[in-house]
């Protein structure tokens, strides 16, 4: 089972091994077991597949965790561009900085779960009209919506 949540600052993506993925978003910063990810490539550690692509100076990071596809997305001016498209694929959980670009964002990449972090998390829902309560830890099973998108509110 994956498990994501907050642990202070960061957001923690946590394994069925208890491996661990940071993600720090203030630093727009990814770290693997331990390991600061910071160069475009393809990196697999601790039961974890991350690919890094950089377009237009900006890296996006697509995780392959127990089956599931997590994309980070930092990019406050994400420009749905062909070539980003065809890289993001098939997303289950996408994770994105909110900001006033975030509802344009989602309609561009379908995903069946969406968790969007920062100081915009709360007006961005609030425009897409989904006004969830927060909750601690958001648990990835295996049976993920496909019809509609779930929005999750992280404490």
């Amino acid at each position: 089972m994956v498990e994501i949540f907050h642990r202070q600052q960061d957001l923690i993506i946590k394994n069925s091994d208890g491996k661990c993925i940071t993600i720090r978003y203030d630093e727009k910063q990814v770290v693997l077991d331990g390991m600061v990810v910071d160069f475009p490539w393809e990196y697999e550690k601790a039961g974890v597949l991350l690919e890094v692509k950089e377009y237009k100076e900006a890296l996006y990071y697509s995780f392959m965790i127990e089956g599931n596809v997590i994309f980070v997305l930092f990019d406050e001016a994400f420009d749905p561009s062909e070539e980003i498209l065809s890289f993001l694929g098939d997303i289950d959980v996408l994770i994105l900085h909110a900001n006033k670009n975030s509802q344009k964002t989602i309609e561009n990449i379908e995903s069946r779960v969406i968790i969007p972090v920062g100081e915009y998390k709360e007006m961005f829902l609030h425009s897409v009209w989904q006004n969830k309560d927060q909750i601690d830890t958001y648990k990835i099973k295996a049976d993920l919506p496909n019809d509609a998108t779930e929005f999750v509110n992280l404490a």
